[in-house]
């Protein structure tokens, strides 16, 4: 008798939340690694998928293998594909740590490969614009290592309401001579939260309000509480007490282990919660619930623009005539 091939190792995980994709991979104790490529960033890097090449900023939240085993190879692989020095974007406490983990991969190799360490303190309240007017802030989390979540704001400027309806003119006089005519808006859009407890950090605002929230939830039987605790993890019941505060659009649903069965999970959730609270949750690594999901989507578009092609085209033959 011939052996078995090997299993095949699964697809990335994938979610459209328009404007963003959220994509990859996340397994309680083995690697999680999850990109928003409209962002140019993935958050932790336990292993690399070829997708997360395209990414310039790895964010980490914590020093967990399983969140930065793919790190040293990203970096290398980023150099070796011409896609340019990758940027680590790490907790201040850990920055020496991250570089000595660099350093071992030099002594082995016998060669440099380039990156960048952005240190961040959530204590000093900077952000890092990663994009045109979108900011990656840091705040503290509670895990067994040094750890950090992240929010992504936007930052828009606004008519203060004082000026509304006042002619272009003025607005401009107005402003020449001083004014403050606008006022600055920020708007939470995804807060990642790494490997945490619950506590304050999940009420911040940019949290909160954010219309993706990527949380952990590593524990689902009733009996798994004291195990969460003492891993400081999330447990179904945080998630279910959390999701009656939050004004997100859609939360993701990141780090089950494999002794979890997804679909046990969902409805573990919806018999907290309930069935409207529910669809606000995804988990990542529910491949066929989100194909599903997905392929509405493209049929919903493709709808759309079916419709909107008949619209127009007896405004096009209109012309010809």
């Amino acid at each position: 008798m011939i052996p078995k091939p090997p299993p095949r190792e699964g697809s990335l995980g994938f979610l459209f939340i328009p404007p963003y994709r959220v994509q990859g991979v996340s397994v309680a104790g083995e690697a999680t690694c999850i990109q928003i490529p409209e962002l140019d960033l993935c958050f932790d890097m336990g292993t690399c998928p070829r997708a997360a090449l395209a990414s310039k900023y790895a964010v980490i939240s914590h020093g967990h293998m399983d969140h930065i085993g793919g790190l040293a190879y990203w970096c290398s692989q980023r150099r070796f594909q011409g896609m340019g020095t990758g940027k680590i974007v790490c907790d201040a406490r850990i920055a020496d740590a991250v570089r000595s983990m660099m350093q071992g991969f030099v002594d082995l190799e016998r060669q440099q490969t380039p990156f960048e360490i952005i240190e961040m303190d959530p204590e000093s309240g900077d952000g890092l614009e990663i994009k045109n007017n979108i900011f990656l802030r840091p705040f503290a989390t509670e895990h067994t290592a040094p750890s950090l979540g992240y929010s992504i704001v936007e930052k828009r400027t606004k008519l203060k309401e004082e000026y509304a309806g006042f002619p272009q003119e003025k607005l401009r006089e107005l402003k020449s001579r001083g004014e403050e005519i606008t006022r600055e808006l920020e708007i939470p859009q995804i807060a990642y939260l790494g490997d945490t407890l619950p506590g304050p950090h999940l009420l911040r605002d940019d949290v909160r309000k954010a219309q993706i929230i990527i949380t952990e939830c590593t524990f689902f039987e009733p009996e798994h509480r004291s195990r969460a605790k003492i891993g400081m993890h999330m447990h179904a019941e945080d998630i279910a007490e959390w999701l009656r505060v939050v004004e997100c659009e859609a939360m993701v649903i990141t780090h089950v282990s494999r002794r979890t069965h997804i679909p046990n999970a969902t409805q573990t959730i919806q018999d907290l919660v309930g069935e409207a609270l529910a669809r606000k949750v995804f988990f990542l690594m529910d491949h066929r619930t989100n194909r599903m999901r997905y392929e509405e989507q493209a049929e919903r578009a493709r709808v759309r623009e079916a419709e909107l092609a008949a619209r127009t085209e007896p405004v096009k033959c209109a012309k010809d005539g």
